[in-house]
């Protein structure tokens, strides 16, 4: 069974798109292991980050003896936006529930994921010491300094430790639940929700990184911002960022790893990347063309970057754009239906149709 921990402040966004992922590949698939539940520490409904009440299915407090081998244990982030925020959010009592819970659940043998904050909660539970996991690519950095022993891959938008899944952003956990589904039911079925859904295949998150907020943040990366997008075409040394922004080198490297946990370099390149993938989704220019267009001469070096930044090629980012797009302008056929005319399960396993 796939069971979502709910907390005060629960995205509902989030946590509506894991319940959709899984409801919709339980219309596909007959598989019991598909069967869901929203859950809270206590049997109490929570309050989600707008202000509206969730109902739950427990009537009483979970305990982690409940879980075991093939039991999923899923929890969408709430609300905690700032190092305040997460701060606060881990020190709630629901939290400190859900703690242990998370971690008795792990030790009976559950498979446990976690998005945006929530992922904060793993950490605190122990479940990330010595291992990989993504987080919020804005609270990264706050990330790496509560838990130095993890190794934070803010890039990517899920990373699958085996027993334990973690992901980036909100909306990541749409990816995560696939991640789950492909695991529990195989990837054709994951694959098959994904295109019923349009949700396309995201390794990366550097691509949606908001830019806005990064430059919000600091008044310095603002300035570099603005100094590499006017000199996009061409290279730049870390002395002509710093004396863009009017500062020290030195302090420039300090406050790009405060804020973002990459170096000056990086920046640029996360900054070259993102104005390349919308090159790439937007236009029929050669690939060597955006390659030039956003200040890398050297085609195959640019390959490899922008591989390394969003997880896969120029190449196929082009081609799924161009793929999106053809299934958008006509109604996928899945088992000869169009699929307007299916209609997956609820949570009970009942038609939605009445």
């Amino acid at each position: 069974m796939i069971t979502h921990l709910v907390l005060d402040g629960v995205l509902e966004g989030a946590l509506g798109l894991g319940i959709d992922v899984v409801d919709t590949a339980a219309g596909f698939a007959d598989d019991l292991r598909l069967r869901q539940r929203v859950v809270s520490v206590d049997g109490d409904p929570v309050r989600s980050g707008t202000g509206r009440d969730i109902a739950v299915t427990n009537r009483i407090p979970l305990v982690g003896n409940e879980f075991g081998p093939g039991d999923v244990l899923v929890l969408p982030g709430p609300s905690a936006a700032s190092a305040s925020r997460v701060r606060a959010l881990l020190a709630r009592p629901d939290t400190l529930r859900a703690i242990d819970l998370i971690r008795d659940a792990a030790a009976n043998g559950a498979t446990v994921a976690a998005s945006c904050s929530a992922t904060f909660v793993l950490a605190a539970a122990g479940l990330l010491a010595g291992r990989e996991a993504t987080t919020t690519w804005w609270l990264a950095p706050l990330f790496t300094r509560m838990h130095p022993d993890i190794t934070v891959r803010a890039d990517r938008m899920v990373v699958d430790g085996g027993s334990v899944l973690t992901a980036g952003a909100a909306f990541a956990h749409a990816d995560l639940v696939l991640a789950l589904l492909a695991r529990l039911s195989g990837p054709d079925l994951a694959h098959r929700v994904a295109r019923y859904l349009v949700l396309d295949a995201r390794m990366s998150q550097s691509r949606y990184m908001v830019l806005e907020h990064l430059r919000a943040s600091d008044p310095t990366l603002r300035a570099v911002e603005q100094h590499v997008t006017t000199h996009l075409h061409r290279q730049l040394t870390l002395t002509e960022l710093a004396s863009a922004a009017a500062v020290s080198p030195r302090t420039l490297t300090r406050r790009t790893h405060e804020h973002l946990g990459i170096t000056p370099t990086e920046f640029v390149h996360r900054l070259r990347v993102g104005h390349a993938a919308t090159l790439l989704t937007t236009t029929r220019d050669p690939i060597d063309a955006v390659a030039a267009a956003v200040g890398y001469a050297d085609p195959a070096a640019f390959r490899r970057i922008y591989r390394r930044h969003t997880g896969e090629t120029p190449t196929t980012t082009r081609s799924r754009a161009n793929h999106q797009a053809s299934e958008r302008i006509s109604s996928p056929v899945v088992d000869g239906a169009s699929v307007i005319d299916r209609t997956p399960r609820s949570i009970t396993g009942r038609s939605r149709r009445r």
